[in-house]
């Protein structure tokens, strides 16, 4: 149970590491993942507030967390880049869909950055389908309660 609590906190240190770089970095070192280039729809790739700064501050996170809790800083790194890599992706996608960056679309938002970095959980650390099912539906369930109240404290810039 203690390694599925420890999961979920590398989800939540994935997500909210490049929220906390962000506001203690404001503008600098936001350089945008994408370089500002369009894809073939005209639309941004990811979007600007896709920086090299939050991949950077949610690997280094996760990988310091997963050191601290004895599975070990190179699983952490990938966790994280797996994490982010999730979040890249939704991204991409809602873009495609033409959403705006600060749009919400409810799951596409948490699952990829929960199910992609379980799936490594699983095969590294032998943790069951349904462990990696469960933890990536309640970190996607915890992001969609907490992320409001993070953006009326101040936290967020937008409320999901």
């Amino acid at each position: 149970m203690l390694i599925l609590l420890a999961l979920f906190v590398l989800l939540v240190l994935a997500n909210g590491a490049p929220v906390l770089a962000a506001r203690l970095f404001g503008q600098r070192c936001s350089r945008p993942i994408d370089g500002g280039r369009l894809w073939r729809d005209g639309r941004p790739v990811f979007g600007r507030s896709k920086t090299w700064r939050g991949l950077l501050a949610g690997t280094l996170a996760c990988g310091l967390f997963a050191h601290g809790a004895g599975l070990g800083a190179g699983f952490g790194f990938m966790f994280g880049i797996l994490a982010l890599l999730g979040d890249l992706l939704s991204s991409f996608i809602k873009r495609r869909l033409g959403l705006a960056a600060s749009a919400r679309a409810r799951w596409l938002d948490q699952l990829p950055e929960g199910l992609l970095p379980m799936a490594l959980a699983w095969y590294w650390l032998g943790v069951s389908a349904w462990q990696v099912l469960a933890v990536a539906v309640l970190f996607a369930m915890a992001n969609i309660w907490v992320s409001p109240l993070l953006y009326r404290w101040g936290v967020r810039r937008q409320p999901h």
